[in-house]
């Protein structure tokens, strides 16, 4: 073999191997390709309708007593008398508490004599004996020391303010008030007096309702003391703020209680009928969750392809959602099965 044919065969190796791995390499790329073209998964589908729903919504809550005043001397002082026991029932406008009397009666002493020197000198006013300046210093004492008689009066005889039940009682007679804070709720009192013979209970409702509350509207109060016996509510007044927290916001439902068989601080929940709604109502199993956060989300078929679409969540019934969503329209064909698979855009083959 002369140089010049060896020549020519060390040149023909390489370019026959860069031949065949070009060859090779396209082909490989091509049946990549078409694998992943010919990649489709099989779903199930039902077609979205909407239907007629009772808007019902249902919150916990705590029963508190629907009003509640914790009863103190304006000033402190010695107590003489404590008229009721914790438990006890009183009507309005009973004595409950007396307190010591003796600045009372000396302020009564005191306008006794006021009196008498503002009588003589309106008479001695009136033909002119006395200045008016005078007659004016008279009446000003006059008017102070039976406003202070008034205060004393209303501070050392301690009156229900309302027909109620004495829930606490902090002092016994003969002890002293000073007037520092010594109840649970940071207040100085000598009793605290509850009405129990209507309770209430504050609810937080989500915003999305705020529209559909009105004052008035009955409410279903259930307990676990008395199950399967509702008592009826009615919301009495709607807070107007929302809590960017929580993004809710606060009714007050007024609670019956004649009987007294509920007792405040009950646990209770508060449910609601506010309409009848058009909404889409689903498969539970059809919405996902994305892992690490809170989105829900679903996906429907269209033209051979699943998209996936962000959904809300609305009020559970058994095993069906309410979903809320933009996107979502009469006569959209929802994956119920296989979902788990997919990604926006694939392909996908439906079965019955």
């Amino acid at each position: 073999m002369n140089n010049k044919t060896i020549i020519r065969a060390m040149l023909f190796i390489p370019a026959f191997g860069l031949l065949f791995f070009g060859c090779s390499s396209g082909n490989s790329s091509g049946d990549y390709s078409s694998d992943e073209d010919q990649r489709i998964e099989t779903v199930r589908v039902m077609t979205v309708h909407p239907r007629e729903i009772a808007r019902t919504t249902s919150y916990t809550a705590h029963l508190q007593a629907f009003r509640e005043v914790h009863l103190a001397s304006a000033s402190p002082g010695r107590i003489s008398r404590i008229h009721v026991e914790p438990g006890q029932q009183v009507r309005e406008g009973q004595l409950l508490v007396e307190m010591d009397q003796t600045q009372l009666h000396q302020a009564r002493v005191q306008l006794q004599s006021l009196e008498v020197d503002f009588r003589r000198l309106d008479t001695l006013r009136r033909v002119g004996s006395v200045s008016q300046q005078q007659f004016d210093q008279i009446r000003t004492q006059y008017d102070l020391a039976r406003s202070n008689v008034e205060f004393l009066e209303e501070n050392t005889r301690l009156l229900a303010p309302f027909a109620g039940t004495v829930s606490g009682k902090y002092f016994e007679n003969g002890e002293m008030f000073s007037g520092a804070p010594n109840t649970a709720a940071g207040k100085a009192a000598i009793l605290s007096l509850v009405q129990t013979s209507r309770l209430k209970a504050l609810v937080n409702v989500a915003e999305r309702y705020y529209p559909q509350i009105k004052q008035g509207l009955k409410v279903a109060i259930s307990t676990d003391m008395y199950p399967g016996e509702p008592f009826e509510g009615t919301v009495t007044a709607i807070y107007p703020m929302i809590d960017p927290g929580s993004r809710t916001f606060r009714i007050e439902v007024a609670v019956p209680n004649p009987d007294g068989r509920l007792r405040p601080g009950m646990f209770a929940r508060a449910g609601m009928e506010l309409a009848q709604v058009q909404a889409f109502v689903i498969p539970s199993i059809a919405v996902l969750k994305l892992q690490g956060s809170n989105e829900r989300y679903l996906f429907l078929e269209e033209n051979g392809r699943a998209r996936r679409v962000s959904v809300e969540l609305g009020d559970r019934y058994d095993d069906m959602l309410e979903i809320l969503s933009d996107e979502i329209r009469e006569g959209d064909r929802l994956i119920v099965a296989g979902q788990a698979r997919l990604l926006d855009g694939t392909p996908v083959r439906v079965t019955e």
